[in-house]
């Protein structure tokens, strides 16, 4: 979640082009705030440690560390900030790996300027937001264990709103219960689904038919 009234972002890209690309763009955002670059998933390690962003936006396929094991190591380290992960090739083993280690959304570089800015909203606000292909190739491969305990009606619900993008916050007011409320439902859900995120549960959703992608 974001603690200041701008977005605080850090662009990881081995490209010096798309750096600068997205940094002048997102720059006309007033919203936003780039407050770091990095070159390569060890770079955006050092760099996230440093600077604390609320997003950070990950490119996958880079030299000397890869964005899938930059995104297990910066969410181990610091839960608060959110990664996006941003690739130019739609690699199925690489949408789920970005998932598994915690990124919070999934975007294709041909995503529209719009979508981008969505994205990174969603995840400022740690919400699941997943490119509609990406999802759709995830959702045909998501694989979850036998749920240890059935689900209730009010854990199903929660998972309905988890799985639309709505965050701790939007569903205690829609509900009309307390955030810390949500957050033990949440907790729950995510132990009895045995995943680790709420993208996973998420994904849980759409394929047990809980949720759609529309």
């Amino acid at each position: 979640m974001i603690l200041s009234a701008r977005i605080r972002l850090l662009l990881a890209d081995d490209h010096d082009v798309v750096r600068q690309g997205l940094k002048m763009f997102l720059s006309l955002d007033d919203s936003l705030e780039v407050v770091g670059e990095a070159r390569n998933g060890q770079e955006a390690v050092a760099q996230a440690a440093l600077l604390k962003p609320d997003v950070v936006i990950m490119d996958l396929m880079m030299p000397i560390m890869g964005g899938v094991e930059a995104t297990r190591l910066i969410r181990a380290a610091q839960p608060e900030t959110e990664v996006l992960a941003l690739t130019s090739a739609l690699e199925e083993h690489q949408v789920n790996a970005a998932v598994q280690a915690g990124a919070s959304g999934y975007l294709l570089k041909d995503a529209s300027s719009e979508m981008l800015l969505t994205a990174i909203h969603h995840a400022a606000r740690g919400e699941v937001y997943l490119h509609p292909e990406a999802a759709a190739r995830l959702v045909r491969d998501f694989r979850s264990a036998e749920m240890r305990e059935h689900l209730t009606a009010r854990e199903v619900l929660i998972l309905q709103l988890i799985a639309r993008g709505h965050s701790n916050r939007r569903i205690a007011d829609e509900l009309g219960v307390g955030e810390p409320t949500v957050k033990t439902h949440v907790s729950r859900v995510l132990a009895k689904l045995e995943v680790e995120s709420r993208t996973q549960a998420a994904l849980y959703a759409l394929k047990a038919g809980l949720a759609t992608l529309d």
